[in-house]
């Protein structure tokens, strides 16, 4: 997705901070509604003092109210920076999404007699026909036709790709240009529920919903509120009891209780917490990954059980010409010049790998097939094998092992046994043998490689760290799926897998407890993506695969599903950490307060003053004003995300006490103190000591 404008984020941010200072928006944040009443009953009572009912000095409550007010603006502020970024990125997306001239059909095979109808207009089912500078007007499938489609406005990327019939590459998406050619596409979204429409409404915000851990969380705030707001509301009559049995000082006054209760009250997290799931969608939307629901999120950090796809993903999906292996009697040269030779036409990876192969170790030009007069023999199901053949007689054919063998033997040679034990060797070391044949006489074999990906190994033992078991998937037989698993590190495999292997293996996991994630794009996939806790479906999967995965890969890139985890992982930790440290926070702000309160009454409880505070008077106010600030401080932390290091979650609990819990209780005991040596001097010089 494209950048978003952080000074236009952050202008928009303050209008929508102070737009949230109404009642019908913080009610929805229950510790924060808190705050919010207690700076408007704190108003109250300045306005109050004013008229000569006074209950502290006008400029103590004052100072109160304006402090409370600043914490739930900055609450607000908190929030709205996090669904700022969604609504400028979903302003571009908006830009993407356009009425246009669709080119109806009543029939395939006249694509020329269209009417012109509003993309608004087309209905599900619906045929339309789209050529090269047109806007495709609606989400759909390609059903005819093949074309270079330019999807930058959605996925940032300014590359065409192609878009064909049949396959895993025929969905398409309303608002993307075509750049060459043309196709045919049956609709499969109406208007307004376009994936274009999803996205927006996703990134915006305005369909996300609490997650059971945020509402589990909330909970747990609330609860936590309730008990402080109790224990402050038996201060007042226990204050009025003290003072009259010690026969000194005075009651606290209602301001005060309120701020404490605001100081005790988990504000910081309660400030937060729905800062941070929106943040983790906007990590999500950065890494061009949409998430059709939060809940998909959070699973993405429970998960622990990875599938991954061979092709693509663990290997670099083309297999690669490595060497060649002749047979006895045959030079290696001889048997790489067969193999160029019937590669030359062969516009495969693998075709393009063995030419390439050729010219590196014997400097074998490459010909041209005009040259040559031959011709080229194109690879089918069927023969499972492709070849030339030149003038002269010669046929040279390359391809599956029992392919050549019956070959050869049709032409009433022998298959050699060596070559037998090369496709064996080669097959047990992970790769792809090809047979080469010339005049049905066996050359030798060509060994293909998968090409495990780079870093692919660090990835896997990270995610091992973290308690995530990884099994790859794949076609192949088991030998080779053995050796590829070996070399990428990963933990299982399952070999030689169809689409009902895939959904009975993510039952089983979930059977056991388990958490599961995978990824995919084909129609194929739609049934495990279905059944998958966390599914990533490739944007150039088909409609089936996108419909059934919660979450959607604009990059269709199979690895995001890694990233995602780590996304989820980060999540979960920011929260956990800025939850310890709020609740840490809530014990220093304790021993700030409570001393404080009933010192002048109870002068034994000034052992309590711990931080040696000045008064009583500046203890609130500093309190006060650190449980304000601390909340703007952390909103970086809280957009960021706590940063991700692989770990078991015992390792992770331990540091995430000593770092935020720890921390959450020293921090205060600092600030608070700094605080006070600052505003001490000018609560004296206004001669503002006690109550």
């Amino acid at each position: 997705m494209k950048q978003v404008n952080k000074q236009a984020v952050y202008r928009d941010s303050i209008l929508q901070a102070l737009k949230k200072l109404a009642p019908a928006v913080q009610v929805h944040n229950p510790v924060m509604f808190i705050v919010y009443i207690g700076a408007i009953f704190t108003t109250i009572l300045f306005i109050a003092n004013i008229a000569g009912i006074t209950d502290e000095p006008s400029w103590y409550v004052f100072v109160i109210a304006l402090i409370l007010w600043f914490t739930v603006l900055f609450a607000n502020f908190a929030e709205a920076i996090a669904e700022g970024r969604g609504r400028a990125q979903a302003e571009s997306l908006k830009k993407s999404r356009k009425q246009v001239i669709a080119h109806k059909l009543s029939s395939i095979a006249e694509k020329e007699a269209y009417t012109d109808v509003s993309s608004s207009e087309l209905q599900v089912g619906d045929i339309c026909y789209v050529k090269t500078g047109e806007i495709i007007p609606m989400d759909g499938e390609v059903i005819e036709g093949i074309a270079s489609v330019d999807e930058s406005a959605i996925t940032g990327e300014s590359a065409p790709v192609i878009r064909e019939s049949g396959g895993d590459r025929s969905a398409v998406t309303g608002g993307t240009t075509v750049v060459s050619d043309w196709i045919v596409l049956r609709v499969t979204a109406a208007s307004g529920a376009s994936f274009l429409d999803k996205m927006i409404a996703m990134v915006e915000g305005a369909a996300r919903k609490k997650t059971p851990n945020e509402i589990a969380l909330q909970i747990l705030l609330i609860t936590l509120t309730i008990i402080f707001l109790m224990v402050c509301a038996t201060l007042l009559p226990i204050s009025r009891y003290v003072r009259d049995m010690v026969g000194q000082g005075s009651a606290v006054s209602l301001s005060n209780v309120v701020a404490l209760l605001v100081c005790l009250a988990p504000t910081t997290i309660g400030a937060l917490l729905s800062s941070i799931g929106i943040a983790g969608m906007s990590r999500l939307n950065q890494a061009n990954v949409l998430a059709m629901s939060g809940r998909a999120i959070e699973a993405a950090g429970d998960v622990d059980v990875l599938l991954l796809d061979k092709t693509g993903t663990i290997t670099l999906g083309n297999r690669q010409a490595v060497a060649f292996q002749p047979v006895q009697g045959v030079q290696e040269q001889e048997l790489a010049e067969a193999a160029q030779l019937s590669s030359l036409a062969d516009e495969t990876a693998e075709g393009r790998s063995i030419v390439v192969l050729a010219k590196k170790k014997f400097n074998i030009r490459e010909h041209s097939m005009q040259q040559l007069h031959a011709r080229f023999i194109e690879f089918s199901a069927r023969t499972r094998m492709s070849g030339i053949d030149m003038d002269g007689g010669m046929e040279i054919r390359k391809g599956a092992a029992d392919a050549i063998r019956r070959y050869v033997e049709a032409g009433g040679n022998t298959y050699p046994k060596e070559c037998e034990e090369a496709v064996q060797s080669i097959a047990e070391q992970g790769g792809t043998p090809l047979v080469v044949a010339k005049n049905h006489r066996v050359l030798g074999v060509i060994y293909l490689k998968d090409i495990v990906k780079d870093g692919i190994q660090e990835n896997f033992e990270a995610l091992r760290k973290s308690g995530i078991k990884t099994i790859m998937i794949t076609g192949d037989n088991p030998m080779t799926a053995a050796a590829i698993a070996a070399e990428a590190g990963v933990d299982d495999f399952v070999a030689e897998a169809t689409p009902e292997t895939k959904l009975e293996l993510i039952r089983e996991y979930q059977r056991k407890g388990h958490l599961v994630a995978m990824t995919g794009d084909g129609t194929n996939d739609a049934p495990a993506l279905a059944q998958a806790d966390v599914a990533v479906a490739m944007n150039s999967g088909t409609q089936a695969a996108k419909e059934a995965g919660n979450m959607v890969d604009l990059d269709s890139s199979p690895t995001k599903l890694i990233e995602v985890v780590r996304i989820g992982k980060q999540l979960l930790m920011t929260r956990g950490a800025l939850t310890t440290f709020s609740i840490a926070n809530d014990i220093a702000k304790y021993f700030a307060i409570i001393p404080a309160m009933f010192m002048l009454a109870i002068p034994e409880m000034g052992v309590l003053n711990i931080m040696g505070l000045a008064s009583p008077t500046s203890a609130i106010l500093s309190a006060l004003i650190f449980n304000a600030i601390i909340i703007p401080c952390l909103i970086p932390l809280a957009m960021k995300g706590v940063k991700y290091r692989p770990m078991s979650s015992s390792k992770m609990l331990v540091r995430n006490l000593m770092i935020y819990g720890v921390g959450g209780i020293i921090t205060p005991f600092v600030g608070i103190k700094i605080i006070d040596l600052i505003i001490s001097p000018l609560l004296e010089m206004i001669g503002f000591i006690g109550f």
